[in-house]
């Protein structure tokens, strides 16, 4: 039996939103880290790589595209199920393959699973005018069981 597609049900909007709400010293008044497109089973994600998010060498720092990285898999897990705070990184695994520089890092994510305890995805983050990928990972959220309504 295939598997059911998946739909969104958040919008990149909303998202935004609530991430602001949950995380707010995530972005603080900046806009650094924002989800840029929901489709089904996919997001992506943008951080708008200034001077404050670079390393030596004019390179965008590691932890700056895990954090990317680690923002696309809990866009797309929320764009799919919900607003639900308590979705939590289990594991990632990131690949870095390449420098980026100032400028726009996009993620591309992709879920590969959605169950009821567990959602999967990929993310290849991309710079520059070419689009090169720059780092790729994988990643695992546990999702908080359903709680019966009262």
């Amino acid at each position: 039996m295939p598997a059911t597609p998946l739909q969104p049900v958040m919008t990149p909007d909303e998202i935004n939103a609530f991430i602001a709400d949950v995380y707010p010293h995530l972005n603080g008044t900046n806009r650094d880290y924002e989800v840029v497109s929901v489709a089904p089973g996919t997001c992506a994600v943008r951080l708008n790589a200034t001077e404050r998010h670079l390393r030596p060498g004019n390179t965008v720092s590691g932890p700056c595209l895990f954090t990317l990285a680690d923002i696309g898999g809990y866009a797309c897990v929320l764009a799919h199920v919900g607003r639900e705070a308590l979705a939590v990184t289990t594991n990632l695994n990131i690949t870095f393959m390449r420098k980026a520089g100032p400028g726009i890092v996009e993620g591309r994510t992709r879920l590969l699973k959605l169950g009821k305890s567990l959602a999967m995805f990929d993310i290849e983050l991309v710079a520059g005018e070419n689009e090169a990928v720059i780092a790729h990972a994988t990643g695992t959220y546990a999702l908080p069981p359903k709680r019966a309504v009262k």
